[in-house]
């Protein structure tokens, strides 16, 4: 009954089936790419459903059990294979019988490769090496009859399969056109009116080629391609993640737009980036490129697992690599061995450890100014600090008397010996000689520490809490955080009677102070609890790492006849992760007044009970110090180091820093994590690259240094593809490879797969200049044809991947913005800097755990390019996702390009347009003449470069009337229209014609032409 079926189909639906495609067929090109993605699921090496496997020309030809043959050579129309992936079989036997259906484009290249002979390669049996993976070699380009058109040898291909499809490219397009497209695409941003006017009027025959040289000179070319390569390296200002706080990595964008500028050939560009801290003797701009893998987003907020987070970001760093340089998706291999493209399991972790070597810094970079004057202020400061140590007769005498003084003021504390000490959070303490308490272990995120001490004292007045450095703390310092610091945000103290006659009871401190505390803060916050305050010993401050104390005074002295049994409660509850203090000490005093000596350090009360003969250096040098800090005779040096101190403090705030890469020194092992998961730990793994590609260069170090060397090897088939496949993408608005993130078996197949390996071919010819490659595709015939399409032409190639027209589609949302501001007159044209506030609507960044605030910019800079503002990941600027624009959470490779409502609400209505419509308007009337007509072609020309027809000036000027009766009927409307920041109207002219001519501008930056390159 099936035989019958598909008699019956097959005989009705012959005619129906889709026409075979007209071009000389390729199986590696144009027929596995299609087998793979659709049907090697089922009928490969890997699963053969019915016996059949298509990556192998005996089973092809043997038909799997059914032994009849999946096709007949010669006779596509009689072949099983076209009948099922066309449906016309039986429903349960329509290929393939789940996913994406086969386009009627790909069943015309099967039907064209069976009708041709459906010829395999040599050696065919068995499963095939993907196109992608194999070396691309130098094509010639092909002889085409019309050898006029070419320009370059990229027109011979593009035509040489216009041929193939009957199809004529299209005429070139006028030079108003040309010379907007090319200046969008090598700029970002329209021609001036002038320069519009000079090319059309240069008649030489390099007029256009002079154009494209002056373009690419211009510093804005490194802005526009810039902007791309920001997508791909995922860069932000914040750091992601719920809290996602700002960030400071300006300068790695800057670093790029300075290398698109310069030219930097590609492989030096991809070696600097990825390791560029790893070259000999690195630049301080070498350093910076590394920061393109410091882009990953990273999460500080509390009770993150740091060795997860530390290996999400390594996790991104490889596939964001893969990706970028092979187009490839290797993210699937994380979990288990990928399914369709030849990579495993083992070789992801392979890659992974390359990057899981490299640790994490901040670079400063500071000006030439800057470095001079620091070096000015450590000379300075150096001479006075030797004279202010200087010691001599007469101070040696003054010294004597101090200590007396202050030996006399002082008052005595009796030290505690903790009987019970505990951690709410686990932590280890231990006590040491000195009866100090020293925590290790666990450091959870928040911890309490309760202790508890005997003392037979009575009349209790205060309590004295010392905070200690010790060499087994991070760097040395007193607290546990990464960096030393600590903050404690609650001090509590309860008492009973030693013989436990009676409850304990919570005493009430009344005064707390400390002989440090950090700038603006009061220790008052420790008897409240407010968990934003506290006290921080800071690695900010030049002493962090020396004992500090802080004092306590209780509103009514504790007094037990039989002594005390003291319960102190130490809580941390700061929003800064592992704040803990690391050691402590405790004591406590029956003196009047327990605050009086906290004047003074406890280390040097310590030194000055000793003797003066009788001192350690440590002593005599904590002595010798303090004095100098309260010595009348040296007050004129002190305040002047401290003045160059706090100039040097200032200056080093303003000194930008980047984050960049540092390979370490000892490598980390890195292991398989099995389906992913860091906590399931598999076999030990070392740095490699995958098997289906080539080796890395033999007797170099497997490092990330080596890998760059690697990705940008002539013998790699993937990075030049690639690479060029994206540029074109830019031009054209599709890749030669539609999915250029893909270049795997489940992508799609290139449109001229000869013409991309010349590309891949000629870019490394011609030194991997990236200019180069811009100025090949942009003096093509190809590009520069006219956009306009016919029905049926539009009908045939819709997309226009066959390139029998020009490229035409919307700018990207950053040029929407830089597109009008440039018309409007309003736009900066300063070059690189750290990142702006545009106008935003306010509540855009409320946020729970975050302070931060858009305070919109001043002057100039809330005039900038769109490439300069400041990008949050989780709320980016709501101007740009309205158009498209990511996230860069994660790597974007290509944008989509919507249509919607909402993008003609916010150039319509966004108060950043608003103001651009009304500085155009002024720059119409102050430029464009005294006649309307002028002003309306002026108007016209700034936003879309070419002169209007005769009908569109009509419209203009309707509009306009109409605008300025309804104005003039109603002032009050004229006045809040053209209200602004940027001033009055023009001499001589009212309200009502700047309002009018505000509509105007308003209308003509909404038109799809002003924001599409065509």
């Amino acid at each position: 009954m099936l035989g019958i079926c598909l008699a019956v189909d097959s005989a009705r639906g012959a005619s129906d089936l889709p026409p075979a495609a007209s071009i000389k067929v390729d199986f590696a090109h144009d027929i596995q790419p299609i087998l793979e993605k659709h049907c090697f699921d089922c009928h490969s090496a890997k699963k053969q459903k019915s016996g059949l496997r298509l990556d192998d020309k005996d089973s092809v030809l043997r038909g799997g059990d059914s032994g009849k043959p999946a096709l007949v050579a010669g006779k596509s129309r009689d072949s099983q294979l076209i009948l099922r992936v066309a449906g016309l079989v039986a429903q349960d036997e329509i290929m393939p019988p789940k996913g994406e259906r086969l386009t009627p484009t790909q069943i015309g290249l099967l039907e064209a490769w069976i009708d041709q002979g459906a010829s395999f390669p040599a050696n065919s049996t068995g499963p095939k090496k993907h196109w992608a993976y194999v070396k691309p070699k130098r094509p010639e380009p092909p002889k085409v009859k019309n050898s006029r058109w070419v320009r370059n040898p990229i027109d011979n291909f593009i035509l040489a399969r216009l041929q193939k499809e009957n199809l004529k490219p299209s005429a070139e397009a006028d030079r108003a056109t040309l010379i907007r497209r090319l200046s969008l695409d090598l700029t970002g941003l329209p021609p001036d009116i002038e320069e519009v006017d000079a090319f059309v009027a240069d008649k030489s025959k390099d007029a256009y080629e002079k154009l494209v040289e002056r373009l690419l000179a211009t510093p804005h070319y490194g802005e526009k391609w810039a902007r791309h390569w920001l997508d791909l390296a995922r860069y932000a200002d914040t750091t992601g993640y719920e809290r996602d706080p700002a960030r400071s990595m300006w300068l790695y964008r800057d670093w790029v737009i300075n290398a698109f500028n310069r030219d930097v050939p590609f492989d030096q560009f991809t070696i600097e980036q990825l390791a560029g801290d790893m070259l000999p003797n690195p630049t301080i701009e070498q350093q910076i490129a590394s920061g393109f893998h410091r882009n990953t987003m990273l999460n500080t907020e509390g009770g993150v697992d740091k060795e997860q987070a530390r290996v999400e970001t390594i996790v991104d760093r490889v596939n964001t690599t893969s990706t970028v340089w092979l187009g490839s998706t290797l993210a699937c291999a994380q979990c288990h061995t990928h399914k369709y493209d030849p990579f495993t399991l083992k070789e992801y972790y392979q890659l992974f450890a390359f990057f899981n070597n490299a640790d994490e810094p901040d670079l400063s970079v500071p000006t030439s100014r800057q470095t001079s004057r620091l070096k000015e202020i450590q000379t300075e400061t150096t001479r006075l600090d030797a004279e202010f140590k200087k010691e001599t007769p007469e101070l040696a005498a003054v010294q004597i008397v101090w200590e007396k003084r202050q030996l006399a003021e002082a008052i005595p504390w009796a030290t505690l010996d903790p009987t019970s000490f505990t951690s709410a959070g686990g932590a280890k303490f231990t006590k040491l000689e000195d009866k100090s308490l020293l925590a290790s272990g666990i450091n959870p995120s928040n911890d309490t520490y309760t202790v508890t001490a005997g003392t037979v004292l009575r009349n209790i007045t205060g309590l004295r809490l010392e905070i200690i450095p010790d060499a087994s703390l991070p760097d040395q310092s007193s607290g546990r955080r990464s960096n030393g610091s600590f903050v404690l945000n609650r001090f509590e103290v309860a008492a009973a009677p030693r013989d436990n006659s009676q409850a304990a009871q919570s005493i009430t401190l009344k005064t707390a102070i400390a002989d440090y505390t950090s700038e603006g803060r009061k220790l008052t916050t420790l008897l409240d609890g407010k968990a934003d305050a506290g006290w921080p010993t800071s690695a900010d401050h030049a002493d962090f790492k020396t004992e500090h104390a802080a004092y306590f005074e209780c509103e009514k002295p504790i007094n037990f006849t039989n002594g005390t049994l003291l319960t102190i409660t130490l809580r941390h509850a700061s929003k800064w992760p592992e704040a803990n203090i690391g050691r402590f000490r405790l004591a406590i005093t029956t003196n009047v007044n327990p605050t009086a000596a906290s004047k003074l350090p406890v280390a040097v009360l310590n030194a000055l009970t000793v003797a003066p003969d009788q001192r350690n250096e440590k002593q005599k040098a904590e002595v010798l110090s303090r004095f100098r800090v309260d010595a009348p005779e040296l007050k004129v040096i002190r305040q002047q180091l401290a003045d160059l101190r706090k100039e040097e403090t200032e200056l080093k705030k303003q000194i930008p820093t980047t984050l960049v890469m540092k390979e370490r020194e000892a490598p980390r092992e890195t292991h398989i994590f099995m389906r992913g998961n860091f906590l399931n730990v598999g076999d030990r793994v070392y740095a490699n690259v995958p098997a289906a590609l080539p080796s890395l260069p033999a007797n170099q170090p497997t490092n990330r240094l080596t890998l760059a060397h690697w990705l940008i090897s002539p013998e790699n088939p993937l990075t030049a593809r690639v690479t060029v496949n994206r540029i074109w993408e830019q031009y054209f608005g599709h890749g030669i490879v539609e999915t250029v993130e893909d270049f795997g078996s489940q992508g799609e197949a290139p449109t001229h797969p000869e013409l991309l390996d010349w590309l891949a071919t000629e870019f490394i010819r011609q030194g991997w200049s990236m200019k180069a490659m811009h100025r090949l595709i942009v003096t093509s015939a190809a590009y520069r044809q006219v956009s306009k399409a016919s029905p049926e032409l539009l009908e045939r190639d819709p997309y226009n991947r066959l390139l029998a027209r020009g490229p035409r589609f919307r700018v990207p949302a950053e040029g929407v913005r830089d597109i009008t501001l440039k018309a409007s007159g309003l736009l900066s044209s300063k070059i690189g800097g750290p990142s702006v506030f545009p106008y935003q609507p306010d509540g855009i960044w409320t946020q729970i755990y975050s302070g931060d605030k858009w305070e919109t910019s001043k002057g100039e800079d809330k005039y900038r390019r769109g490439l300069y503002t400041f990008w949050r990941r989780t709320s980016p600027y709501p101007a740009f996702m309205s158009f498209d624009a990511p996230s860069r959470e994660l790597i974007c490779t290509r944008r989509p390009r919507s249509n919607t409502p909402l993008q003609a609400l916010d150039t319509m209505n966004d108060p950043a347009y608003v103001e651009a419509a009304q500085a155009l308007a002024r720059r119409v009337l102050k430029e464009g003449g005294a006649d309307n007509s002028k002003r309306a072609v002026y108007a016209f020309r700034l936003c879309i470069s070419r002169r209007p027809q005769d009908g569109e000036l009509k419209r203009i000027l309707a509009l306009y009337e109409q605008e300025l009766t309804r104005f003039k009927n109603d002032h009050a409307a004229a006045e809040k229209m053209a209200t602004s920041e940027l001033g009055k109207a023009p001499e001589g002219l009212g309200v009502d014609e700047l309002a009018a001519w505000t509509v105007v501008a308003n209308v003509l930056l909404n038109l799809d032409e002003t924001i599409t390159k065509g």
